[in-house]
C-alpha cells in the first residue's frame, strides 16, 4: 500500500433520480422537485469544476437510456423475483411506461455532461437501484443486473469501477461477483450500530442517524491503512457523512455545516479520509440553498486544502492509491 502524508476528501453521489424513490412517493406531486434535480446538476458539477472537485457519481444504470423503448430493449434476462414485488423498477416501469415520464426516469444528457466535467468519475449505483439484501432476489439476478450496468457505460466509452449498493444495503456476499466484474471499489456503511441493518430500518435507527447530523463524536475518518485491502473483492471505502438536505430552521442547518466542517478539520489534520455523501434529488427542494450549504463545506475544503494539503479525490483514486 502507498503512504501518504496528506488527508483526502473523497464525495460520492447516489444519482437515481426517480429509481431511487419509486416506491416511497407519487410521482405526480414530485414534478417540480425533480425538474429542481435536473437543474441543480449542471450547477453542482459547475461548482466542482470552481473548487477543482474530485467526485464519484454512482449512477442507477436504467438511467443511460434515452427513453422508454430504449428502455424495454434492455431489461436483463434474469431478473430479481422480490418477495415485496413493489420493489420491482421493472413492475413499476412497465406501469409508468409514456412519454411525459421520461424525464423522471432517463437522464443520458446529464450522464454525459457529468462524464465531460474535469475530475468526476462515473459510478454505478447498479442498474435498477437494485436491492441486494431484500428475500427473493439471487446472486444471478444481481450479477445480470450489474452487467447490463457495465454494458450500457461501455457503450459511452465509460469503465464502472466503483460501486454503491442502492439503500446502503451492502452485501458481503456479492463482492466476489462485484470484483470479478470489473469493480474494483465499493463504498461500505459507517461502523455505527444505526448504520447497520438497512433493511430493516427501525425508528430508533432513523432518531439516531438524525441526531447524528447535529450532535456527538467528530470522529467519522479514518486512515488509509485502515482500508482493508483483500484479494479477490473490492476495496470496501467506509462512508462518514450523509450530508442532509437543507432545513430552514437555521440553528439546526447551521449547527450540521459547523460539524461537517468540524469533521473535514479533523481529518485534515491527521492525514485522513472523510467520505462525504449524498443523493442530488437531496437538493430537489430548496435547491439555491442547498447549493449554498455545498458552497460553504467547499471553501471550507479549500481552507483545509491550503492549510494541511487536503486533497480531493475519487472513490477509484483512494482504490489506486492502496495498490
Amino acid at each position: 500500500m502507498n503512504q501518504s502524508i496528506n488527508g483526502f476528501l473523497v464525495i460520492s453521489l447516489d444519482f437515481e433520480l426517480l429509481w431511487g424513490v419509486f416506491d416511497k412517493v407519487n410521482y405526480k406531486e414530485k414534478e417540480t422537485y425533480f425538474k429542481n434535480t435536473r437543474r441543480v446538476i449542471p450547477e453542482i458539477l459547475g461548482l466542482f469544476s470552481e473548487y477543482e472537485i474530485h467526485c464519484t457519481w454512482a449512477t442507477v444504470g436504467m438511467l443511460f437510456n434515452k427513453n422508454w423503448e430504449e428502455w424495454e430493449d434492455n431489461i436483463p434476462k434474469i431478473l430479481p423475483n422480490y418477495k415485496n414485488t413493489n420493489l420491482s423498477a421493472y413492475d413499476y416501469g412497465k406501469a409508468l411506461n409514456s412519454p411525459e415520464t421520461e424525464f423522471f426516469c432517463f437522464a443520458k444528457d446529464l450522464v454525459q455532461q457529468i462524464q465531460k466535467t474535469p475530475n468526476q468519475e462515473i459510478g454505478t449505483h447498479t442498474y435498477s437501484h437494485y436491492y441486494c439484501l431484500e428475500e427473493g432476489q439471487t446472486l444471478a439476478s444481481f450479477k445480470a443486473d450489474l452487467e447490463k450496468s457495465i454494458k450500457l457505460a461501455k457503450q459511452l466509452g465509460i469503465e464502472l469501477k466503483s460501486l454503491v449498493f442502492p439503500r446502503n444495503q451492502f452485501n458481503e456476499e456479492y463482492l466476489k461477483a462485484c470484483y470479478e466484474l470489473g469493480i474494483e471499489n465499493v463504498r461500505s456503511n459507517p461502523t455505527d450500530w444505526y448504520w447497520k441493518d438497512t433493511q430493516n430500518d427501525s425508528l430508533a435507527n432513523k432518531i439516531f442517524r438524525t441526531g447524528d447530523a447535529y450532535l456527538g463524536s467528530n470522529n467519522k475518518s479514518y486512515k488509509l491503512t485502515d482500508l482493508n485491502v483483500g484479494q479477490g473483492k473490492p476495496l470496501a471505502q467506509k462512508a462518514s457523512r450523509l450530508l442532509r438536505p437543507y432545513s430552514a430552521n437555521k440553528f439546526f442547518n447551521d449547527l450540521k455545516l459547523e460539524r461537517i466542517k468540524s469533521e473535514m478539520t479533523t481529518a485534515a489534520k491527521n492525514n485522513e479520509i472523510y467520505h462525504l455523501w449524498w443523493h442530488p434529488h437531496n437538493f430537489g427542494n430548496n435547491p439555491d440553498e442547498n447549493l449554498a450549504d455545498l458552497k460553504e463545506i467547499l471553501n471550507h475544503y479549500l481552507v483545509c486544502n491550503e492549510k494541511y494539503g487536503f486533497q480531493s479525490v475519487t472513490m477509484n483514486d483512494v482504490g489506486l492509491l492502496t495498490r
